[in-house]
């Protein structure tokens, strides 16, 4: 099969690296864009890196001459003094004018659940300028919505399980019935790639088979990994302060106001058909020995761009 050249950004991370694999067992030639490329390579040299040059627009569109399909996953989690979203909605912004300029024939896009631009959540709100943009750019396109991703390079359902291993009661933020339709993140390449070799502009709910509500997924957790622990209710102030602390301790930032905020408004859960088939009941039961066994920080990757991300 003749090769074609797709580019994917932050292919040494999580969901990019697993959209990189399956390009590369598929025949294609893969680039990536990163802010990481001293990060290790997972690919052995057969993913070239590039820098993102965001403000060099010249070179960035240069990166993407001659590219077929473009995956985006880059964004930031939280705002922080090192990255905030803010600067997460220029930079792609600048990075989807540069495809466009390089004749990229198709942009597929990793949003989220229920993005509102008049969101109070910056969040939500960026993802949803970013999808106008995108739309409006004219670039053949799919924009992917998942909600939480889980897989080996996992953070969320790893530092529960972490939090349930060390901790002697787990606190919930009010009720807890706010629900997740956890997606795996192979599956969430596998539709990546599947919409990239499609040219109709589509959005898709990327959403898992199950749906949890907040309180169920501690309990599930807890519960295959042999670290049943009494979940209480506490307000969210609460529950906020004492991922803070918890964050000082392993130095990192646990959860935010707004995670908080968008879990309770119930925007990580959709009426839409599931998109994934990999059940997380099953997969958690598949690695619950090690499951939770070592703390990920999201900012121990952000701070050190040299090591690859390890699996829990």
């Amino acid at each position: 099969m003749k090769k074609t050249l797709h580019a994917v950004t932050g292919a040494f991370g999580y969901s990019g690296k697993y959209i990189a694999k399956r390009l590369l067992d598929q025949g294609y030639e893969v680039i990536t864009l990163t802010n990481s490329p001293d990060r290790a390579n997972p690919f052995g040299g057969q993913v070239k890196p590039y820098p993102f040059n965001f403000y060099n627009t010249k070179e960035l569109t240069r990166s993407l001459r001659g590219v077929s399909v473009l995956y985006n996953t880059y964004w930031v989690r939280f705002n922080h003094k090192r990255f905030k979203h803010a600067d997460a909605v220029q930079n792609t912004g600048q990075l989807f004018q540069a495809a466009k300029e390089a004749d990229v024939e198709r942009i597929v896009h990793i949003s989220i659940t229920n993005p509102s631009e008049n969101s109070l959540l910056e969040y939500f709100s960026g993802k949803a300028r970013l999808e106008r943009v995108l739309i409006d750019s004219g670039i053949s396109h799919a924009i992917l919505r998942p909600t939480v991703l889980f897989g080996k390079e996992d953070i969320l359902i790893n530092n529960i399980a972490w939090a349930l291993r060390h901790l002697p009661v787990f606190g919930v933020f009010g009720s807890g019935e706010y629900r997740l339709q956890p997606i795996y993140v192979d599956d969430l390449a596998a539709l990546a790639v599947e919409q990239g070799g499609k040219r109709e502009d589509i959005i898709i709910d990327a959403i898992g088979p199950e749906t949890f509500t907040y309180r169920e997924l501690v309990y599930l957790i807890g519960e295959t990994i042999g670290k049943k622990r009494p979940v209480v209710s506490v307000p969210p102030a609460v529950g906020y302060l004492a991922g803070w602390i918890l964050g000082k301790c392993v130095g990192d930032i646990m959860i935010t106001r707004e995670e908080i905020k968008g879990l309770m408004a119930d925007l990580l859960y959709t009426t839409s058909p599931a998109a994934g088939t990999t059940s997380l009941t099953n997969w958690i039961r598949d690695q619950a020995d090690s499951l939770g066994r070592k703390y990920t920080s999201e900012l121990g990757r952000r701070i050190d761009r040299t090591l690859e991300y390890q699996s829990n």
